[in-house]
């Protein structure tokens, strides 16, 4: 029948969505690739229908690839028969491991039908959580930054996997970044952490990211500033008021 990558959000039971939730509660068998996916998708799913799949802790491609190969032969047979269920924190299109296993599926057992339910991923969940506000016409960078990689270039980025915060840090602030930093939002396993102080970070987490924003962007949107006025428009042109027909015209930036 059918296999579903389902997206967990950032780690936060509450922040799974409705779609995904049903999909776990109806799903014959859900996999998780670790332990805290394991620990979301249990708030919905019993132990007795958790899958076991092993992902050894490697970068040998070659190593990586007969992982997959077989978490896809163990996966495929259930999900020809029934439903399965793949879980990923986040979002299964965001740096995520779906990706490995619906590529290998589609080279080796192209006959399962896949199909993702999105969640929340920490590329939004950051906003709130870091007080940070991407506003409208802005551009937004995704960069991983392991073992104290800085990448820099563009205005305003994200940041993820910052396992060397230290090093990561000084060389974001010699180029002209600020930063501030988010330790397992959102996350109910471990403590959450944000700062800018990157002497609270010393210990390495994977679940580490960075919001990095050039220093003096000249990028104030319009509601920045008001001005006292007595409901009097700019330059003098008085405001109009509407008793919410449909029919009125729209002020610049505005929508009906």
């Amino acid at each position: 029948m059918t296999l579903y990558g389902v997206g967990l959000g950032p780690g936060d039971a509450d922040l799974v969505t409705v779609r995904g939730r049903e999909v776990l509660e109806t799903a014959d068998v859900v996999y998780t690739p670790g332990r805290l996916s394991r620990s979301v998708a249990t708030t919905y799913v019993d132990e007795d229908r958790i899958g076991d799949l092993d992902f050894p802790m490697t970068r040998d491609e070659d190593e990586l690839r007969r992982a997959w190969k077989a978490a896809a032969a163990e996966i495929a047979p259930r999900a020809r028969d029934g439903t399965a269920a793949f879980v990923t924190l986040g979002d299964p299109n965001v740096y995520s491991t779906f990706g490995h296993l619906r590529r290998t599926l589609d080279a080796f057992h192209p006959d399962v039908t896949v199909e993702t339910v999105p969640g929340v991923s920490a590329v939004s969940a950051f906003t709130t959580a870091l007080g940070v506000e991407v506003a409208a016409g802005a551009s937004l960078t995704l960069h991983e930054a392991a073992r104290g990689a800085a990448p820099t270039g563009p205005d305003r980025m994200v940041l993820f996997k910052v396992t060397d915060v230290p090093a990561t840090h000084e060389r974001l602030v010699d180029a002209g970044y600020d930063v501030v930093y988010g330790r397992r939002l959102y996350m109910e396993q471990g403590e959450t952490v944000v700062t800018d102080d990157p002497e609270e970070l010393t210990e390495r987490d994977y679940y580490t990211l960075a919001y990095a924003e050039k220093r003096e962007l000249d990028a104030e949107p319009a509601t920045a500033t008001f001005e006292a006025a007595d409901e009097r428009g700019e330059a003098g042109t008085a405001v109009e008021t509407t008793d919410g027909d449909a029919s009125a015209d729209v002020s610049a930036g505005g929508q009906r």
